[in-house]
């Protein structure tokens, strides 16, 4: 007890940590960084452990580019899908089709309907006419050919729901699986949508068993879960995967499952599971807070993934595949085609297949192998954390260095041990992130407390280093001064051009000491943003500042902090502007460029002055790019490359350029803002301008006509959008240029 009361200061200390991650996991002061690592020890821990072994019960009917080519753009004529099912089921002999597509509007590409207006109309008189389109409706009616093919067998449409300003509605939606009384008045998270796109009356009767085919897209765009039921107008439908799996295993009825009392979970008010109840039998499915299971994921995914075997639907319909071929098989429907758009960013691929999801899904629910987490997770991460923390405060003040390693090490396996335990043999996913992060924290500031050295590795650092880089790097420094210099060498960096327009206007108004106190007033703010988020300072250059990130001090997230620190940058020139009008002073405006590559970066210079600097081509892209800020109307101009390490933000892509001095066109962006904080709206918008890019580069003007109008509707005032539409009017004037490259050329600096 003595010991431990001359400790008590770095006993509280090392339970700072423990107090940050139980708030995090009360849900009192959430931490994203957390939640993204748990995200991220998921991944890791899913993609380890997958069987990676084929499952022969399903087969994967895939409307791909093969298909596309042979039998036609999507969508077809229901009646090739009506072989397609006559071929599965009389052929084939399949057990069950389920469609991860929709058919919402009638198949009008027989042309039956401008027969009959015919008949009705300049060939009336034509004797004969209208009895022939009478007796030739039962092969010209697709809609009613493909209905005939899917009645009294064993089909599984699907559909999806949305949710948009209008909430619309078109086609039938299956019956309903549950009825709101049966959650005996809970407050369920069920997923929640106000509109959906169902299939057409005619089918929906032919085949009456549904599901829909929504995945869950998380905060960082990945997909991981796929709720099982959804709430839409007070009634709850089932998921495609679900509907199949019922109906494989005869069309039990879902009930809710409550979790029985106990101490973890005794006022929690979600589903545990999801009853499936037939005769005595029942079935108990694990569901998250939002009624949801983590996707099984088998593998990689795809046609070469090797979980699941893919046919082409265009080799079925021409018969190239053996009868029985797929006798009593799970035959899911859906298309692998980019052109499609059914690819999802999942922890094991970043274009996986949508219709595989469900496919898993499938293959885990006839395994009974299905990952959740529990109800109980909160209450089982606070306990975990107060007793490592409490074990690691204690403990770590007593023991000497090596052995508080050893004590650090064996309560972090511990943890790691405890969580794959749960996770393998009992499918539950837990959280491990915030228990982790607290015993490593707490281990870093218990053996760093109270140490502080004055050392002469500092002070030269400190002069070497202070006019450049923060103190804080500074200070990581001098850790291990001998690891630092300033002999150049190759890097790959960030660098960054900032410049600021409006300076040459107002000199022209303003006495030297004034504008001269503004700029420095200017470059105070901007540089403080920099070396807040880890950046250093190259040089002033007039009215523009130059700076790198991922040197001296290697910084991994260089590219993020980048943008972070640009887009912090020109939010505060807009607060600026905002002083300046109360003041009466003019407005400034910002262009800054952003590049990451290799460049050298060292001590250079002459014998009379020198300074800590970054050369190459590189670096004369960038500044290339805060140029071409102007010319788009943005204020933050980044490459491709840059692009690619900052997947922290959602980006708009402004064109493909060929700078003065290269050669190869280079994509450039602008961004948004954080992938989680983008509004429906903006990510329309970006979809749209897709679109519109597209056409662009595929010279269809008619095309680019359209988007344009979409966008000035969705942001009138962009000027980007100007920009193209002018462009698009001045290129519609020339030829086809089939060597066109889609990339705008800029021959100045």
């Amino acid at each position: 007890m003595g010991a431990l009361a001359r400790h008590w200061s770095r006993i509280a200390v090392t339970l700072i940590p423990l107090l940050f991650a139980l708030l995090h996991a009360s849900g009192a002061l959430p931490i994203g960084v957390l939640q993204r690592l748990d995200d991220i020890i998921y991944d890791a821990r899913l993609r380890a452990t997958m069987p990676r072994s084929l499952d022969e019960r399903i087969v994967i009917v895939d409307i791909d580019e093969k298909s596309l080519a042979e039998v036609g753009r999507w969508p077809w004529g229901r009646n090739k899908l009506g072989g397609l099912i006559e071929e599965l089921f009389d052929r084939q002999n399949a057990a069950m089709v389920g469609f991860d597509v929709v058919f919402a509007e009638a198949d009008e590409s027989s042309g039956l309907k401008r027969l009959r207006q015919l008949a009705q109309g300049e060939l009336r008189e034509q004797a004969g006419f209208a009895q022939r389109i009478e007796q030739m409706q039962g092969m010209l009616d697709y809609d009613a050919v493909f209905a005939r093919s899917l009645e009294k067998r064993n089909v599984v449409l699907g559909y999806y729901f949305t949710s948009d300003r209008d909430g619309r509605k078109s086609g039938v939606l299956p019956a309903p699986v549950m009825q709101k009384p049966a959650l005996k008045g809970r407050p369920i998270k069920f997923t929640s949508w106000n509109g959906y796109g169902a299939n057409i009356e005619q089918l929906a009767r032919a085949a009456p068993m549904a599901g829909f085919f929504n995945s869950i897209t998380e905060g960082d765009g990945v997909v991981r879960s796929i709720p099982l039921l959804a709430e839409f107008g007070g009634q709850y439908y089932e998921s495609l995967s679900l509907a199949m799996f019922r109906m494989l295993v005869g069309l039990p009825r879902v009930e809710p499952g409550f979790p029985a009392e106990r101490f973890l979970s005794r006022n929690y008010q979600g589903l545990e599971s999801i009853l499936l109840r037939q005769d005595r039998r029942t079935l108990a499915i694990p569901v998250d807070e939002r009624v949801a299971t983590l996707v099984p994921f088998r593998g990689p995914g795809g046609v070469s993934g090797g979980t699941f075997r893919y046919i082409s639907a265009a080799d079925l319909l021409a018969q190239r595949i053996a009868p029985a071929s797929l006798k009593d098989k799970i035959v899911l429907v859906g298309t692998t085609a980019p052109g499609l758009l059914d690819l999802r960013v999942t922890p094991v691929g970043e274009t996986y297949p949508g219709v595989e999801t469900h496919a898993n899904v499938i293959a885990g629910l006839l395994d009974g192998k299905v990952f959740v987490k529990p109800d109980y997770a909160i209450g089982f991460e606070v306990v975990i954390l107060i007793l490592a923390g409490l074990i690691l405060a204690v403990a770590l003040p007593l023991l000497s260095a090596p052995r508080a390693v050893a004590l650090s090490g064996l309560v972090i396996g511990s943890l790691l041990g405890l969580n794959f335990w749960l996770y393998l043999g009992y499918g539950l996913v837990l959280p491990l992130a915030s228990a982790l992060v607290m015993a490593l924290t707490a281990f870093a500031m218990n053996m760093s407390y109270g140490y502080f050295v004055e050392s002469r590795s500092k002070r030269e650092l400190a002069q070497l280093f202070g006019t450049y880089v923060p103190p804080e790097l500074v200070d990581e420094m001098v850790k291990d001064p001998d690891s630092y210099s300033m002999k150049a060498a190759a890097k790959e960096l960030t660098v960054m051009f900032c410049d600021m327009r409006g300076f040459t206007k107002m000199s022209e108004h303003m006495e030297p000491t004034q504008l001269q106190a503004l700029l420095n007033g200017v470059f105070s703010r901007l540089t403080d943003l920099i070396r807040s988020n880890r950046g250093t300072i190259d040089k002033y250059m007039g009215d523009c500042v130059m700076a790198f990130w991922g040197a001296p001090v290697e910084t991994p997230r260089h590219a993020q902090l980048s943008v972070k620190t640009a887009i912090e940058m020109s939010a505060a020139v807009g607060r600026l502007n905002e002083e300046h009008r109360s003041q009466g002073i003019p407005e400034i405006g910002i262009g800054i460029g952003l590049n990451t590559g290799t460049m050298c970066v060292g001590d250079m210079g002459s014998d009379i002055r020198r300074s800590y600097t970054v050369i190459g081509d590189a670096v004369n892209l960038g500044s290339r790019l805060e140029g071409l800020s102007k010319t788009y109307g943005v204020d933050i101009v980044v490459s491709e490359s840059t692009r690619k390490l900052a997947t922290d933000y959602a980006w708009q892509e402004l064109d493909r350029v060929r700078v003065k001095g290269k050669d190869q066109a280079v994509a450039i962006y602008w961004p948004m803002g954080l992938s989680a904080e983008i509004s429906k709206a903006q990510s329309d918008e970006l979809k749209t301008w897709a679109a519109l890019l597209k056409a662009y580069r595929a010279q269809d003007w008619d095309q680019c006509d359209v988007q344009l109008l979409n966008l000035e509707r969705m942001n009138a005032k962009k000027y980007l959008y100007e920009l193209y539409a002018q462009r698009v009017a001045s290129m519609r004037q020339l030829p086809f240029d089939p060597s066109w490259d889609g990339a705008t050329n800029f021959e100045t600096k």
